[in-house]
């Protein structure tokens, strides 16, 4: 038995993700305020940024993962910190140029041009963010073994992301605040450029300390290509695990072959579009739908997330209780409240908070319901348990790449910054993006509760697996699973 990881070591690891935690919530929240409230560059060209950064993430993070097993370390450097090394280093070069004015750009440049600049440091700057974030998993099962020690090891790392999302909108709320104090203009301009360059500054100088901190404080076996991981690792425990060869459940071509596989993955793009998209759209719907002063697209994200974060405590006892299909359907049942709370009110004023604490809590319980879904489709193929991941995170974000661009197209004035058309416009992407998506989620969860969630056409080999003695041949199915293997 493994020595338990020392306190230190812990949070080392737990500030390896930090520098991602912190360019993610900006990037959500406020890539498309950037780009047409403050540049002034249209509606289109703003979502075809995002659309790219999406797709280049959703690309990269399969490719990178993949690679990442198969490669070696730099030298002596183990693997998984090499290329979170890669990640970060790429991350802290590109992050800060997505954030500043086009260098070397007049207000004479043509916006195609413009676009054409910054798409290379989003496509970096997604890479290094896949790179980090996969490297930064991988590590878990190298750091400890028990199951215990990994949820813990979990739980450090989301506490961190809690951090960063709370730092993110504090320091966005300082500088708006300092700024409106500065020009006492309370509409978003050019003159918030330097906001919004400063916030990137900061957020990869912190970045960059807890990035150098994991890597100082996190220790990595370094072990040779050949290596094979331990069968708790790998494949189920049982008892005469040793007399016998290795054999997994599943391959990856099997969960094509799965239902369950497409009504998960289905559910979860569900799921994402909602959270991100209401994360997209809300500042552009507090600004230019509510006219609220632009401090709003700090707080109200605050508040939001702190919603989410201390709701996610009663999802545990929730589940146990009336179990994972009730309590998604609770979460989507906040979200519609939400929506119709928005499609009757035109004004809100203060009640925009008591709005946000229900989108809050609604979109973490419906993210925390999918994610286990997802666990519980994986069950014991964990050996395959990556593809599953990566499929789901391919079809989230290059949905949620192509949702951005098709609202974006759909804008009543894209050349313009606001015209009398966009505050009707915003308020119905908002109504939209919550209640027309939770609507068709409502449909694919009553396709799982009709048809719930197992494995169907591979488990005879399952119970061949399960059912057979050392020494006793299983069946057909159980010799070509271990022939497909080797």
């Amino acid at each position: 038995m493994d020595e338990p990881l020392a306190l230190r070591v812990r949070l080392s690891y737990a500030v390896g993700h930090f520098l991602n935690d912190l360019c993610a919530s900006m990037w959500f929240t406020y890539l498309l305020v950037y780009f047409h409230s403050v540049l002034g560059y249209s509606s289109r060209h703003a979502g075809a940024l995002l659309l790219a950064g999406q797709v280049a993430d959703g690309i990269c993070t399969p490719l990178v993962g993949y690679e990442a097993d198969q490669a070696g370390g730099c030298g002596r450097y183990g693997r998984r910190k090499s290329w979170h090394l890669v990640g970060t280093i790429s991350v802290l070069l590109s992050f800060p140029f997505i954030f500043n004015p086009c260098l070397g750009c007049s207000e004479k440049t043509p916006e195609w041009a413009v676009l054409i600049y910054f798409i290379p440091f989003v496509v970096i700057f997604q890479f290094g963010w896949a790179a980090t974030q996969i490297s930064h998993l991988s590590l878990i099962p190298e750091l400890v073994t028990s199951d215990h020690e990994k949820v813990e090891l979990t739980a450090f790392r989301y506490a961190f992301t809690v951090v960063a999302n709370i730092t993110v909108y504090g320091l966005a709320w300082l500088l708006l605040h300092f700024e409106v104090g500065r020009r006492g203009t309370m509409n978003l301009g050019r003159q918030d450029i330097p906001v919004f360059r400063n916030l990137s500054l900061i957020v990869v100088a912190v970045g960059a300390i807890s990035s150098l901190l994991f890597h100082l404080g996190t220790p990595e076996k370094t072990r040779p290509l050949s290596w094979v991981p331990e069968p708790e690792e790998s494949t189920p425990l049982l008892s005469d695990s040793q007399k016998r060869p290795v054999r997994p459940y599943l391959l990856w071509k099997h969960w094509l072959l799965e239902p369950a596989f497409y009504q998960v993955a289905m559910l979860y793009m569900a799921t994402r579009l909602i959270v991100n998209l209401s994360q997209t759209y809300i500042a552009m719907y507090l600004t230019n739908s509510l006219m609220l002063p632009k401090k709003y697209i700090a707080t109200i994200p605050l508040v939001m997330y702190i919603s989410g974060f201390l709701s996610s405590f009663l999802m545990k006892t929730v589940n146990k209780r009336i179990g994972r299909n009730l309590t998604y359907f609770f979460g989507l049942l906040i979200i519609l409240v939400f929506a119709s709370w928005v499609a009757l009110t035109g004004q809100m004023g203060a009640q925009v908070y008591g709005a946000a604490i229900l989108l809050g809590a609604g979109s973490a319980t419906i993210l925390v319901t999918s994610l286990s879904m997802t666990a519980d489709l994986i069950g014991a193929n964990t050996h395959s348990g990556a593809f599953v991941y990566g499929a789901m995170s391919f079809t989230d974000k290059v949905a949620n790449g192509l949702a951005v661009m098709l609202i974006q197209n759909l804008h009543p004035c894209p050349t313009m910054l606001c015209c009398p058309s966009c505050l009707a416009f915003y308020h119905w992407v908002m109504v939209a993006v919550t209640g027309g998506i939770a609507v068709v989620a409502t449909l694919f969860l009553a396709c799982i509760m009709i048809w719930p969630i197992r494995i169907r056409f591979h488990d005879v080999s399952i119970m061949g697996l399960a059912g057979s003695s050392p020494g006793q041949p299983g069946p057909p199915e159980e010799e070509e699973d271990a022939r497909v293997v080797n």
